[in-house]
């Protein structure tokens, strides 16, 4: 943990340096989960050619490894270089939710940098922010995973006692995170729909969550202005009192999901084996 304080004192610009050694390492040398990212893109995005998908590919691994080099400078990183790197749009609109007392379902996807996000939240609006996480298995990454986004307050809810805490907490205004693009196991998946093209399961614990207790529920749109740069922007998914069509809000969720994909297709995060227990 000490040596990576050391190393977040480090300016980006010396990160990024590094981080271009582990570009040329994960995609030219051993070619780092390229067969997953490969069959991702070529179904979500049919209608590009080899040389579109690749520019693609080659875009999201730089963005891969300069998240690494991100998270770390998070450890250290002031507010000031946060907001100057950190864009929050339409912050009103949070804002407005929060002084009314609301609890507020936060959606959004694993769009990189989704570590800079609710630690810049946190810095520069309000610290009561929730985010609701999968625990690391390495009890070391876990320590350095839970003290970086637990600067500047706000709580981290571990996802298999979100359910208890949130049924304590329910009163309490704030807004709660989560990453709603994750991939259930077998046993977990409710709902199958396509999602880029490709019949996948989404959990729908936030839809269920937003319609039993009246929660208003936003997402956060996710683009790059250039290197270490980025902005987010709020927007509702819905109000009180809700749809109550079965699937409606993660319907939309998926709707801006996909959206943001096409606008940002480098920024998302291919590496992952999303439909890997697909129907």
């Amino acid at each position: 943990m000490f040596a990576f304080r050391l190393i977040s004192y480090l300016p980006l610009w010396f990160l990024y340096l590094i981080s271009d050694v582990f570009y040329l390492i994960a995609y030219y040398l051993i070619g780092y989960r390229k067969k997953v990212v490969s069959e991702n893109l070529l179904h979500a995005f049919p209608e590009k050619s080899p040389q579109e998908r690749k520019k693609i590919m080659r875009e999201f691994y730089r963005n891969l490894t300069d998240s690494f080099a991100e998270t770390i400078k998070l450890m250290t990183m002031g507010k000031a270089e946060i907001e100057k790197r950190f864009q929050l749009e339409n912050m009103d609109l949070l804002r407005g939710l929060l002084e009314r007392e609301q609890v507020i379902v936060g959606l959004t996807a694993h769009f990189f940098n989704w570590e800079g996000h609710p630690l810049s939240v946190r810095a520069l609006v309000d610290e009561r922010i929730e985010i609701v996480y999968q625990k690391v298995s390495n009890p070391f990454f876990e320590k350095l995973m839970r003290a970086i986004r637990s600067r500047f307050g706000g709580y981290l809810v571990e996802k298999s006692k979100f359910q208890r805490h949130f049924l304590k907490h329910r009163h309490h205004p704030r807004l709660i995170g989560l990453a709603a693009d994750q991939r259930p196991n077998r046993e977990d998946q409710r709902y199958h729909t396509y999602f880029m093209h490709r019949k996948t399961g989404f959990f729908e614990g936030a839809e269920k969550l937003a319609k039993r207790f009246d929660l208003t529920v936003i997402f956060s749109e996710v683009h790059k202005i250039k290197r270490g740069h980025y902005k987010f922007t709020y927007r509702f998914v819905t109000e009180p009192p809700h749809d109550t069509t079965e699937h409606s809000i993660t319907e939309k969720f998926i709707e801006l999901t996909e959206k943001n994909i096409r606008e940002e297709p480098a920024l998302y995060l291919w590496s992952h084996n999303r439909w890997k227990n697909s129907k």
